[in-house]
C-alpha cells in the first residue's frame, strides 16, 4: 500500500483484492478512529474589514484653482455641492452614466440626459414631458459653443425668423445633427428640462445658462462620504481632488478570484466584531474588478476580488468607524450524515475510495461533502462507530 496526494490531502492508494483486503499490516502501529454521525457544513471564515467601503478617487475635469474643498468625514447628498474650481460649484447627481459631454443642445438623446433629468425631478423641479421609448429625435443645427457661464442667447431654430426686436436669430454654423431613437433609459433634452436646469442653477449659486459642462457635476450612486483629500484650496484642479465613499459601514473581504463563485449575492454570513458580539448580515456585492495583491515579503498574491456586505444591525456599528473583523460564511448544511477523517480515505486503483478496518479488510464507500477535515462516507456495512484506519 502506498500514498498519493488527493485535493491537497495525502490519500492512501491500494491495489484491487476483489474490494475486501488490503496488504496486512502490524494492528499495533495503526491508528483508527470511529464513523461518526454528524453535520458537516462547508462554512468558512475569513479576514475583512469594518469601514465605509472602497474609496472612489475624484478627479477635476477641467483646469482652474480649486476654491472650496468638504471636510474630511463630510456627508453630501443629491444636489449639493461638492467642490469649487474658480469660485464655480461642482455638485452630486445621483446615476450610474457619469457627464461625459457638454449638454448645450436641445434634442440631444442619452443615458447622462436621464441622470440630469432624474435627479432633478427628485429635487422637485418639473421637467415636463419626456418622448417615449422609440422615438425618433432629430436635433437642431449646432450653434456656435459658447461657455457655460455666459449670457445666453436666443435658442436656434425659434419660430420668429427676425428674433426679437426684429433682429435675426444667429445662423447654425453646421448641419443638422443625424436623427437619434430613444432607448430604454435615455431621455431628451428638451426646451421643459433645460428650463428645470435653469432653476437648479440659481439656487445652487450657478450662472442659470442652462448648459451643464462635465466639470458641473460628479455622479455616484447614493449619498457620499469624503474619505480624504488629496488637494487643497490653491491647487490645480486637474488633478486628484478627493476620494469618496458610501455612506453607510460595510464590511469588505478580499476573495481570490478563483474562490468567488462560491460568494454570491443575498448570501447570509455573520460578523464578528472587535467588542466580542456579533452581526448577521447579507452579500451585497461581488466586485467585477479583479485587483492583484501583494504579499508582506513582496511577492504577488493571487488576484482578487472584493465582497461587500451590508450589516442587518447597523446600531451595532454606530461606535466603530474602522476595524479588522472575521466573516463567517455559512455555506452548505448537511444534517445527519456519516463522516470519518479525509486521512481514512484509501484510494483505489481502479478508481474511487474505501475505508480500511483494522483487520486490513477495504469497505468501498461513496463520498459526499468534504468539510473541516472530514468527508461524508456511505455503502454498504458503513455504520456509526465502526472503527477504520486513519492517517490524522
Amino acid at each position: 500500500m502506498s500514498t498519493l496526494a488527493g485535493g491537497g490531502v495525502a490519500l492512501r492508494l491500494a491495489a484491487p483484492d476483489h474490494g475486501t483486503r488490503a496488504a496486512a499490516s502490524d494492528p499495533a502501529e495503526v491508528q483508527t478512529t470511529a464513523v461518526t454521525q454528524t453535520d458537516l457544513s462547508t462554512a468558512l471564515t475569513k479576514s475583512g474589514n469594518l469601514g465605509y467601503g472602497t474609496p472612489r478617487t475624484v478627479k477635476g475635469a477641467a483646469g482652474g484653482r480649486i476654491t472650496l474643498l468638504p471636510a474630511n468625514g463630510a456627508t453630501i447628498q443629491r444636489g449639493q455641492q461638492l467642490y469649487r474650481v474658480n469660485d464655480r460649484p461642482t455638485a452630486i447627481f445621483y446615476g450610474a452614466t457619469p457627464l461625459f459631454r457638454r449638454l448645450d443642445t436641445v434634442g440631444t438623446v442619452g443615458r447622462d440626459v436621464r441622470v440630469v433629468a432624474d435627479n432633478l425631478q427628485a429635487l422637485g423641479y418639473t421637467i415636463g414631458a419626456q418622448p417615449t421609448v422609440g422615438t425618433l429625435v432629430t436635433p437642431p443645427a449646432a450653434a456656435p459653443t459658447a461657455p457655460a457661464n455666459a449670457t445666453p442667447t436666443a435658442p436656434t431654430g425659434a419660430a420668429d425668423p427676425k428674433g426679437e426686436k426684429g433682429q435675426p436669430n444667429p445662423k447654425p454654423s453646421a448641419a443638422p445633427q443625424d436623427p437619434a431613437r430613444i432607448r430604454e433609459g435615455d431621455a431628451v433634452l428638451t426646451p421643459s428640462l433645460i428650463e428645470a436646469l435653469k432653476q437648479w442653477q440659481r439656487s445652487t449659486g450657478m450662472t442659470a445658462t442652462g448648459i451643464l459642462d462635465v466639470g458641473d457635476l460628479v455622479v455616484t450612486p447614493g449619498p457620499v462620504r469624503v474619505a480624504d483629500l488629496k488637494a487643497q484650496p490653491g491647487d490645480d484642479a486637474a488633478g486628484e481632488l478627493l476620494s469618496l465613499t458610501g455612506t453607510e459601514k460595510v464590511v469588505t473581504v478580499p476573495v481570490a478570484t478563483q474562490d468567488s463563485a462560491s460568494f454570491q449575492k443575498g448570501q447570509t454570513v455573520t460578523v464578528d466584531l472587535p467588542d466580542g458580539s456579533t452581526a448577521t448580515g447579507k452579500i451585497s456585492a461581488v466586485s467585477t474588478v479583479i485587483q492583484s495583491a501583494d504579499e508582506a515579503d513582496g511577492t504577488n498574491a493571487a488576484p482578487r476580488r472584493t465582497v461587500t456586505i451590508q450589516v442587518d444591525e447597523a446600531a451595532k456599528l454606530d461606535r466603530i468607524d474602522a476595524a479588522p473583523v472575521q466573516v463567517q460564511f455559512t455555506g452548505e448544511t448537511k444534517q445527519g450524515v456519516l463522516a470519518v477523517p479525509v486521512g481514512a480515505l484509501v484510494a483505489l486503483s481502479e478508481g474511487g475510495y474505501a475505508v480500511q478496518l483494522p483487520d486490513s479488510r477495504l469497505i468501498k464507500v461513496t463520498t459526499g461533502m468534504f468539510a473541516k477535515g472530514l468527508v461524508e462516507v456511505s455503502g454498504s456495512g458503513i455504520i456509526p462507530g465502526l472503527k477504520v484506519v486513519t492517517t490524522s
